[in-house]
């Protein structure tokens, strides 16, 4: 994978977190799992064959990759409060 390629990856999978996130406000719980699993399905291709970035692309990557990091706190701000309703799937 080029470094190209792992930038228009980490974008795609920062386009999908914000997507989460709007689902999440929206509590379109569904829509939210839908694009949860797609989400995972990107992120396990993430994790191998990524090429090393460095200069802008590397700062790009970074700045991606706090985005998503972002979201997934909101996300997680505005479902805890949801799953801790429901037996079982309480946060330790």
């Amino acid at each position: 994978m080029t470094s190209s390629e792992v930038l228009s990856m980490y974008e795609n999978i920062a386009g999908l977190t914000n997507q989460m996130a709007a689902a999440a406000r929206m509590g379109d719980l569904d829509r939210l799992g839908k694009l949860e699993t797609e989400c995972a399905t990107k992120a396990r291709a993430a994790a191998t064959g990524v090429a090393a970035t460095s200069g802008a692309q590397r700062l790009r990557k970074i700045d991606l990759l706090k985005q998503i990091l972002a979201n997934d706190r909101e996300i997680r701000d505005l479902t805890d409060p949801w799953m801790n309703t429901i037996p079982g799937m309480q946060h330790q």
